[in-house]
């Protein structure tokens, strides 16, 4: 499959960012893995899903484990789902014309640097542009599993929000690449307004956890 380089104009301007499969074609999951999970040995699933999955926390999750993305943002207030798990991507839309879209990679060795998920997300945005450099991107973070309302876990992110020319949509994208895990996640938010992202940002912060794998 040919890659698509998507221009960072573009990708900051579009309602979704459409993300390319690189030419080893990575196979797509689903946005909440619902398959048996497999046993590593000696290896406490639930204790790394209950701590912080921060950037240095990466080697504790089991190898070619892939980690998910909840589809829970459809049971907010004001959001609908209109596309679920096509190649692994779910989309959502509120009343303010806002647009979300997830998607979950796995096979994503090629773009991990040994021992360093920072470096490997920025890779990704690279790899998705070459002109974003990662002075562009800024740590984040999303809920790491956990139950809605109540505090919990963190997992940090990468992301990279759109300059916000009169007449084009405000976009911001998170990603996460999980090099030991073998996958990836990825986030686009894109609203007409600025002041609608901003909204729609907390939306997905708060009701759009990335889900801990289970093994």
């Amino acid at each position: 499959m040919a890659a698509v380089v998507v221009s960072v104009g573009a990708a900051l301007a579009a309602c979704s960012v459409n993300v390319p499969d690189p030419a080893f074609a990575p196979a797509t999951t689903t946005s909440t893995p619902i398959a048996t999970p497999s046993i590593t040995p000696g290896h406490d699933a639930e204790a790394v899903a209950a701590r912080d999955m921060t950037m240095g926390a990466g080697e504790t999750l089991a190898a070619g484990v892939p980690v998910g993305i909840s589809d829970s943002l459809k049971e907010a207030e004001g959001w609908k789902q209109v596309r679920q798990n096509v190649q692994g991507e779910n989309r959502y839309t509120n009343g303010s014309g806002c647009t979300v879209t997830t998607r979950v990679r796995t096979n994503q060795g090629p773009l991990a640097v040994s021992g360093d998920d920072k470096a490997s997300t920025a890779a990704l945005f690279q790899y998705l542009d070459p002109s974003i450099l990662p002075e562009y991107l800024r740590m984040d973070t999303l809920r790491w599993g956990g139950e809605e309302g109540k505090p919990g876990p963190r997992v940090e992110v990468l992301s990279l929000e759109g300059t916000k020319h009169a007449g084009s949509k405000a976009t911001a994208i998170f990603a996460r690449v999980f090099g030991k895990a073998g996958s990836s996640i990825y986030v686009s938010v894109s609203c007409p307004k600025p002041s609608d992202l901003d909204k729609a940002r907390q939306d997905v912060i708060s009701r759009l956890p990335v889900v801990p794998p289970t093994s």
